[in-house]
This record gives structure tokens, C-alpha cells and sequence, in this order.
């Protein structure tokens, strides 16, 4: 049924019309009309009353992509947190190194030349282990610095939830921690639980989420929570092998089992259950977090290419030249065929 109503309305089917005979002619078709009109409004204000009006799909969509170009998390196209919560700080040295006309001092970083040639390992696909969580603790370090308020949720307080036996100092809500700290907490937790470098990535990628969805701030009262939150959610969701809660445990000897998974099952609330990463989203984050990393003189290692490696990319090259020269062949086999299919028509008949 469309949104407009056809009605036809006779005087022997209508309840309203009865005892109309003695009408004339052109005042019964009048009368019909108007009772049309007024079936078709009531209708219409039926439909457009709440509980009965279906709202297109394309009218519920708009609002959510909307809301994923404020979202980096979800959307790639919206900048990610990090990167402008470091720009302030970047500025900032730049312009300090430009007034007192601080050189940028010898050249750290490798390059090729004709005797040696530098490659870069870490790629979108297998990042560098110890970069990419340099990298992501430097993102979580100017979260925490650049914040912009206090909000924080009860079960990620380290005050109200502590990590440790150790008494937490009175002024624990004041101490910004510092990027080794922040560093030697993660490193310790995959160094122990054996995650991949792909896990921080994604754990950068929920962290920013929960900020986002939760509304809250990453603080010195509860980075080390939300931290632990995230990593232990992108563990099972990226890797095959998931760590279980009682393997954190382990790491966190002090924690309870019961403490973890309370925590994770807040923290997939706060997402709304929401844990996919799109690789766009993904890609977004690995190159975010290079040029943080460039922006703060951490360049990723360059390692010599060696015989062996240069004879493994030689095979991969050729590997694809060869299917490149394949799909080549097939498009020429079907280029010949529509030739010959013309040849045929434009041949000419030979009489005996």
C-alpha cells in the first residue's frame, strides 16, 4: 500500500450514504467525494500516529553515519584521538627547538645506499612488536596528559578495584603517569601472554571506543584498568588462542578472577557489544601511529637486507609477475575469441 489511498465510495456501500436517494445528481457525487476525502485524512493521521508509523531504513541509517564520522573507532575517516591529543605537544617542541635554534643533531635514521640497502619490516599486515607498543603507549601517555576532564566509572577506579595488595597513595588520582610506566605495564602483560602486535592495535582501537561510547577520560585513577580491559577483550576477539581471565591472573597475582570478569563484562556494555574493527579502521590506526611515531623521533627499526631475504622477495615477485602474465593470457584468449567471431562475419562466401 502506497502512501497515497484510492477509496471508491458508492451510495449502496457506504454506511453514510444511506438515506441520500432523494439527492440529485451532481449533489451525490459532491457528497461522495468529501466522504472520500475525509476517509483518506483519517487514514493518514492513523498512519502518522505514533506506534503505527514504520520509519524507512535509510532514516534510521543517517543518524548512526553520522555519528561513526565523529567515531574513529568506527569510522576511517574521522581523525583518531590520539593523534590530535599529541598535537599540542608537537607544536610545541617544534616551536621550542625553532626559538632557541636547537639543531636536529646527527641523523639516527638508516638509509640505503649502494652497498647496503634498509628495509622496513613492519607493515600493515606484520607490525613490529616492540614499535607498535612503544607506539601505542606513547598514544595512551597523551591521553592522560591532554585529557580533558576527570570522568571515570566505578569498576575501572584502581582506588575502588585495586590491581594490587599495595596501599594505593592518597594522591593516586593526581600522579600522571609517566610513557616508561605506562610501557613496562603493557610490555609486561604481552610479554607474558604472548600477544601479537596486531592485539595492540586493536586494544588502541577499543580503548578509544570506550572513551567514546562511555564518555569518559583516561586518568591516572584508571588508565591501568581500562588498559587491562582492552587488551584482555582484543586478545579473544584477534588472536586464535584466547588468554583466559585466570591466565591474567596469573600476571596479576593479586586480582581475582571474579574482579576480571566483571570488569570485561562492563566494558563490552559500555561498547554496546560493539567489538568489529574494519581493516580500513584498522589501517587507520597502524599509520596514525607511525606518524606519531615519526613526530616524536621513534623511527621503526631498519634492518640490512640480507641474501637470503632478498632471494625470499625475489620468489614472492616472481610468483606474482607470473600471475599477473597468467590473467594477462586469459584476457588476450578472450579478446582473440570476440576477433574471430567478427572474422567469421565479415568472411566471404566461396561458390563452386
Amino acid at each position: 500500500m502506497g502512501n497515497t489511498l484510492s477509496c471508491c465510495v458508492s451510495p449502496g456501500a457506504s454506511p453514510t450514504l444511506s438515506g441520500r436517494s432523494g439527492l440529485r445528481g451532481h449533489e451525490l457525487r459532491h457528497q461522495e467525494r468529501t466522504d472520500a476525502y475525509r476517509v483518506e485524512a483519517e487514514l493518514r493521521e492513523a498512519e502518522s500516529s505514533p506506534g503505527t508509523n514504520l520509519q524507512h531504513i535509510s532514516d534510521r541509517e543517517a543518524p548512526e553515519d553520522m555519528n561513526f564520522e565523529s567515531n574513529p573507532s568506527d569510522h576511517a575517516r574521522a581523525s583518531t584521538i590520539f593523534l590530535s591529543k599529541s598535537q599540542p605537544d608537537v607544536r610545541e617542541k617544534r616551536k621550542s627547538n625553532h626559538i632557541n635554534h636547537v639543531s636536529p643533531g646527527q641523523l639516527s635514521k638508516k638509509y640505503s645506499s649502494c652497498s647496503t640497502i634498509f628495509i622496513d619490516d613492519s607493515t600493515v599486515s606484520q607490525p613490529n612488536l616492540k614499535s607498535t607498543i612503544k607506539c601505542v603507549t606513547l598514544a595512551i601517555y597523551y591521553h592522560t596528559k591532554n585529557r580533558d576532564s576527570d570522568r571515570s566509572i566505578d569498576i575501572f577506579d584502581e582506588k575502588m578495584h585495586p590491581l594490587t595488595k599495595e596501599e594505593v597513595p592518597v594522591d593516586y588520582y593526581k600522579r600522571d603517569p609517566e610513557h616508561k610506566h605506562i610501557y613496562r605495564f603493557i610490555r609486561t602483560l604481552f610479554s607474558a601472554a604472548q600477544l601479537t602486535a596486531e592485539c595492540a592495535i586493536v586494544t588502541l582501537v577499543y580503548l578509544e571506543r570506550l572513551l567514546t561510547y562511555a564518555e569518559i577520560d583516561i586518568c591516572p585513577s584508571n588508565w591501568k584498568r581500562i588498559v587491562l580491559g582492552a587488551i584482555l577483550l582484543a586478545s579473544k576477539v584477534w588472536d586464535d588462542q584466547a588468554v583466559w581471565n585466570v591466565d591474567y591472573c596469573q600476571i596479576l597475582k593479586d586480582m581475582t578472577v571474579e574482579d576480571m570478569n566483571e570488569m570485561e563484562r562492563q566494558f563490552l556494555e559500555l561498547l554496546q557489544f560493539n567489538i568489529n574493527v574494519p581493516a580500513s579502521v584498522y589501517a587507520k590506526y597502524y599509520f596514525d601511529l607511525r606518524s606519531l611515531a615519526d613526530d616524536n623521533n621513534m623511527n621503526f627499526p631498519l634492518e640490512p637486507l640480507s641474501k637470503e631475504r632478498a632471494q625470499k622477495l625475489e620468489a614472492i615477485s616472481r610468483l606474482c609477475e607470473d600471475k599477473y602474465k597468467d590473467m594477462g593470457k586469459a584476457a588476450i584468449r578472450r579478446t582473440l575469441s570476440a576477433d574471430n567471431l567478427i572474422g567469421i562475419n565479415r568472411s566471404t562466401a566461396i561458390l563452386s
